[in-house]
């Protein structure tokens, strides 16, 4: 079965934040990023905190972000990290972590996240996105391409939803990464269950 990872993002969220990610988490999918790129390092700690807490109670996966230093003292076991900051990690500091992941815009990108020590990339901006207003989505044919180039996991990112999920998910990729859809829905079980009927197909 392919895997549906919600990608946290605060200023899309309609409520209660905090209550959002717990609904998701309850409803099963299979990890939860927090990406919450402006938060400061010790405001992204208070919140890794209590987000950690709610995915281990309820057994999903809790991928911290950027801030890889604030998921060591959290004692986090994943991390997702922007190229940029993966490369100056320490061969030490990534054996802190058994699930190591970063970004990737392009294959050659791909191949240095493998050779860094990554267990899964993400790989986008698939479909034309809102969070990348202007920019012109990459598409599934270089999807195709960064799944062909490595041997670890991809996961695709950037303007899916149920309708294309499954055609990234042909593409090679292991599953996809969902941030707007989560954030916004007011029924995350619902969500998640139309998501999981269309890659099922």
């Amino acid at each position: 079965m392919y895997k549906v990872i919600c990608v946290s993002n605060r200023s899309l969220c309609k409520g209660d934040f905090l209550a959002q990610i717990k609904a998701t988490a309850q409803a099963g999918v299979d990890g939860i990023i927090l990406r919450e790129k402006d938060l400061s390092k010790e405001e992204y700690h208070t919140l890794a905190k209590e987000v950690l807490e709610i995915c281990e109670k309820t057994g999903v996966l809790c991928i911290l972000h950027r801030f890889y230093d604030v998921a060591i003292s959290l004692g986090a076991k994943a991390i997702h990290l922007p190229l940029p900051v993966l490369r100056q990690m320490t061969q030490e500091e990534k054996e802190k972590f058994s699930i190591l992941g970063a970004s990737c815009h392009s294959i050659e990108e791909a191949l240095e996240a493998k050779k860094l020590g990554c267990t899964y990339i993400t790989a986008g901006h698939v479909f034309p996105t809102d969070c990348k207003k202007g920019v012109p989505p990459r598409g599934l044919h270089f999807l195709q391409e960064v799944c062909s180039a490595v041997s670890i996991p991809v996961y695709a990112l950037g303007g899916i939803n149920s309708k294309n999920a499954l055609s990234a998910c042909k593409q090679g990729a292991m599953g996809v990464c969902l941030m707007s859809g989560f954030m916004v829905s007011e029924n995350p079980s619902a969500y998640l269950e139309e998501i999981r009927e269309h890659l099922r197909k």
